[in-house]
């Protein structure tokens, strides 16, 4: 069992964020049958569902639908940019939100006021039935600005450390920004440990397996799902020996080696 899966329904984003990584990859909606397939074929393998790793989830035409499909079976995560907050129409079958507050920039002609409200406005009735977790990185242009806002929203103060909890259900997530794994960036270290297979896997929207969120292109492409099973690609030799390094502290992919996620 994973304790969590990476589904990216959509790897289309409605901005042009220059902390993303952007995919050399064909644009592409999954459809509501290759959902379907994902669902079946990870029965068994876990409970948690997350809708992200590159694009915006709530762009789907069919948000809505894979949500209240995914949630029969599965607790449903989805990580959003917070623009299109007000596309999630079922406030009940969403386990948890996570907002990327630092995605804001004036660039796309709404004010930070207006974004934030429409954030709060919906968050504050996603709440009861809903875990939000509102992330900010510390280089934020417009750190401050957020920080005020959320402490005059709630009339509260608090002291700025990682994870706060604002009120009941709602918390504030505060880190610096990370370094996306690159084959172009230097070796970082060629030793280390990982939870990427042990704990959790990715599924790109072309069904493309990969052991994390953090590999956005498919560049460690260990099967595709919508053609083979997961056990399939379990047992392969580029899972095992991923899996197998990790065990006795040795990064075995050039990419890994090239990432500092965890460091």
């Amino acid at each position: 069992m994973y304790k969590k899966v990476y589904v990216e329904i959509t790897n289309i984003c409605n901005l042009s964020c220059n902390f993303c990584n952007n995919t050399k990859r064909d644009k592409k909606y999954m459809s509501l049958d290759e959902f379907k397939i994902i669902l079946n074929k990870l029965n068994g393998y876990t409970k948690y569902l997350y809708f992200h790793i590159l694009g915006e989830p709530l762009m789907h035409p069919n948000i809505n639908e894979f949500i209240n499909l995914a949630s029969k079976n599965y607790y449903v995560n989805i990580t959003t940019n917070g623009y299109l907050i007000k596309n999630i129409k079922n406030n009940k079958s969403i386990r948890q939100l996570n907002i990327s507050l630092h995605s804001y920039n004036k660039k796309y002609n709404i004010s930070l006021e207006d974004y934030l409200n429409n954030i709060f406005d919906t968050i504050d009735i996603l709440k009861k039935y809903t875990y939000i977790s509102l992330r900010l990185w510390t280089k934020f242009k417009e750190y401050n600005e957020v920080i005020n806002y959320i402490k005059k929203r709630y009339n509260i103060d608090f002291e700025l450390k990682n994870n706060i909890k604002l009120i009941d259900n709602i918390f504030l997530s505060i880190n610096k920004e990370f370094i996306w794994p690159d084959l172009n960036n230097n070796v970082y270290n060629e030793y280390g440990k990982c939870y990427a297979l042990k704990d959790h896997i990715g599924i790109l929207s072309n069904g493309v397996v990969v052991p994390c969120c953090l590999d956005s292109n498919g560049i460690i492409n260990l099967g595709n799902i919508f053609e083979t099973s997961l056990d399939s690609i379990i047992k392969s030799n580029r899972y095992q020996n991923m899996l197998n390094g990790f065990k006795n502290n040795k990064k075995t992919e050039l990419l890994c080696r090239k990432c500092n996620f965890l460091d």
